[in-house]
């Protein structure tokens, strides 16, 4: 059953061209899809980016009822009478792109390059710039399962396993390589904006004249995503 979602006349919806958000995470126990589904309802859009680990994995039956809402939500969005655009780009944790495709009816992308207001942009997930997990694929399958141990028996606020996930990150110094070896890949496609999540750190950076944007998480408080507008550009924002 798909929920409605109809906007009200009497809604006052902020306008913006995009919106990009990554590491849903649904079906983790810190997912956060509650909060980012009040959030898409607040915004007229044009299109909308999923940049990646939308899911933590394919096992549905972790899915909570705001999980479900959320993909009934996408779902309509991706219909023929929606007003956007929505466009799915895989992450490591999303499982095989084909799979994704045929089960939610969206188009799903190993990247997204898009041209607007002069620009060209790039939108990837980019776990393909972290080394860490494409050399320890086995000792980053056990962390994850470790991980997910952590979560369950963690307190309601879950305020250990965010603060493990962080420090992990940040330790590896994860977001700063990413985002060099982001910009270096963006030069090579010709663009000049790119997108990314994976690290869950949100971070602005230019180099070369490149702008990295880094759309953080939806299992951290506060959570992050990106919106892309004429009249104020790239803005990257909190959600409580």
């Amino acid at each position: 059953m798909i929920e409605d979602f109809t906007e009200k006349e009497s809604d006052i919806l902020e306008e913006v061209d995009t919106i990009i958000v990554s590491d849903i995470h649904l079906g983790s126990e810190v997912s956060r899809s509650k909060q980012l589904l009040d959030t898409l309802l607040q915004y007229r859009f044009k299109q909308l980016i999923l940049n990646g680990d939308v899911f933590d994995d394919l096992n549905f039956k972790r899915l909570s009822k705001s999980d479900w809402k959320f993909l009934s939500y996408i779902r309509k969005m991706s219909g023929h009478k929606s007003h956007a655009h929505v466009i799915w780009v895989i992450g490591n944790h999303d499982g095989v792109a084909e799979v994704l495709s045929h089960l939610l009816g969206i188009e799903v992308l190993e990247e997204y390059l898009w041209n607007d207001n002069g620009k060209t942009y790039l939108a990837l997930h980019g776990h393909q710039f972290d080394s860490f997990i494409t050399e320890n694929a086995r000792l980053t399958d056990i962390a994850s399962y470790l991980y997910l141990l952590l979560q369950k028996v963690d307190s309601q606020e879950q305020q250990l396993s965010r603060w493990v996930k962080r420090t992990s990150k940040k330790w590896l110094q994860l977001s700063d390589s990413s985002a060099d070896s982001a910009i270096e890949y963006a030069h090579k496609k010709g663009a000049q904006v790119v997108f990314c999540g994976h690290t869950h750190i949100p971070l602005i950076k230019e180099k070369e004249g490149i702008l990295y944007c880094n759309s953080g998480c939806w299992t951290d408080r506060p959570s992050h995503f990106i919106t892309i507008c004429s009249r104020n550009g790239i803005q990257l924002r909190e959600c409580f």
